[in-house]
């Protein structure tokens, strides 16, 4: 268990490590021993930060929250959210990454890490994300973001036939699953450290990602990584 724990920077609670022990012994380890051991080494998880408000700015055009917290898809590349957010390095700088994320395994699609969060930011890992999954038009939804409501971004969507969905004013649930894999990003990587550069802070989220997407077992797949379970799928 300390060893599993300490891979991971020791951000891991009883759910994960119970998970990851399962799979690395091939044996029934009940979650109740594990949390009850973590007790007696005097562990825990990492406790997530509140996410900062920032205000809206007036959209040129919106959609209705077509997904509507339905958070099921039944095959890859049917549901995909988006969104932005922010980390500083530095003397106070900023990056911004942009992820898509796949509602049938959690999957990150794709992502693009840049210093400016702007449209060419989210159009680029829309398009990037287009290339992973060829052929298809899945439902994207975000929140009102001022790229996401931008007339160009609508033109983009329109030109490869796929669905608008936005979250309603105020609604960050609506958008659930993709604020939950920015919360575990910055609790199991971003806090533990003091980036100083942009290119430490792009190399450990790439690091991460890549993790997340291929080690990082989940109980709502069975047990596996979000590519194992893709890969199942397809």
């Amino acid at each position: 268990m300390m060893t599993i724990y300490e891979k991971v920077e020791r951000t891991f609670g009883y759910r994960q490590l119970t998970l990851h022990m399962r799979r690395q012994t091939e044996k029934t380890i009940n979650h109740k021993r594990v949390k009850r051991l973590m007790k007696v080494m005097g562990i825990q998880s990492v406790i997530r930060r509140k996410r900062k408000k920032y205000a809206n700015a007036t959209p040129q055009q919106v959609a209705e929250n077509v997904l509507n917290r339905n958070f099921h898809a039944d095959t890859p590349n049917e549901k995909w959210l988006t969104d932005v957010t922010e980390f500083k390095y530095g003397n106070g700088q900023k990056a911004y990454l942009s992820a898509i994320l796949d509602l049938h395994d959690k999957s990150i699609v794709s992502y693009v890490l840049g210093r400016s969060n702007n449209n060419p930011l989210v159009f680029q890992t829309l398009k990037l994300a287009l290339q992973e999954a060829p052929e298809n038009s899945p439902l994207l939804h975000s929140d009102r973001g001022y790229q996401y409501t931008s007339l160009s971004f609508k033109k983009l969507l329109d030109g490869n036939k796929m669905v608008q969905s936005m979250s309603r004013v105020g609604r960050c649930i609506d958008n659930g699953p993709m604020e939950s894999f920015w919360g575990t990003l910055k609790c199991e990587k971003y806090y533990l450290h003091k980036y100083h550069t942009f290119e430490e802070l792009k190399r450990d989220i790439e690091a991460y990602i890549h993790f997340y997407n291929y080690e990082r077992l989940q109980a709502k797949l069975n047990g596996r990584s979000p590519m194992e379970f893709r890969t199942k799928a397809v």
